[in-house]
């Protein structure tokens, strides 16, 4: 069996999950304090940071790296678009999510709040909680935006895209930081990708000092 060291909270750790749901690969879920430099953790990724994935004898770390294995080794369904130009634009939006949105919104909301208290690296900044919850609005506008144009964010079919941008959002969402009423065709979209099968595991995360939000395994949100 697959055994993935994840942090449960992690939108790149709640990618590969995704992935791994959707492509139906049983995996074991160990959950990695990357934060302590575990030896043995160390070894398996000297870069000292999670999602490691150990599938068909391997130790495969990088989320980007991960998901595209999972493809090109277990290609049905398919997250990737067959032709350039489209899996060009799937490419694109995951690293918009993985960069830009970590960057402006994850780390500004996600990682004060709850990381530093788990890690026991201080208190949260409210300078960069402010920035944040400014930034997200942005985000979820532009979504609101590709999803006026497109059935899922990168064209016709569900892809890696859409799973990069709710693997950060159910995240912020654990903690109360998505306001889904500022788009519906956003919280639609969410809707939609939520109740899909892969998403059961993640939604039946349970963080120790921190309780979701009454929707949050709501699939009628």
């Amino acid at each position: 069996m697959a055994r993935l060291f994840h942090v449960p909270l992690s939108p790149f750790c709640r990618k590969v999950r995704l992935s791994l749901a959707e492509k139906k690969v049983e995996v074991e879920l160990i959950e990695e304090r990357y934060w302590e430099q575990d030896p043995d953790f160390l070894r398996r990724n000297p870069a000292a940071k999670v999602p490691v994935l150990k599938l068909d004898g391997k130790m495969l770390a990088e989320s980007a790296a991960i998901c595209e294995y999972i493809e090109e080794t277990r290609p049905d369904p398919p997250l990737l678009p067959k032709d350039a130009n489209s899996r060009f634009e799937v490419r694109r939006l995951v690293g918009w999510f993985d960069d830009k949105f970590h960057h402006e919104v994850t780390s500004k909301l996600l990682y004060e709040r709850v990381n530093k208290k788990v890690t026991g690296a201080g208190y949260p900044d409210s300078r960069n909680v402010k920035d944040g919850a400014r930034a997200i609005k942005y985000h979820l506008d532009y979504m609101a935006w590709l999803l006026d144009h497109r059935r899922w964010l990168a064209g016709d079919n569900m892809t890696l895209a859409d799973f990069a941008a709710a693997a950060h959002l159910s995240a912020l969402d654990y903690i109360s930081d998505v306001d889904w009423n500022r788009s519906s065709t956003v919280k639609d979209w969410y809707a939609k990708i939520k109740s899909r099968p892969a998403f059961r595991s993640i939604l039946a995360d349970q963080i120790s000092g921190f309780r979701p939000p009454a929707h949050y395994a709501d699939l009628d949100f």
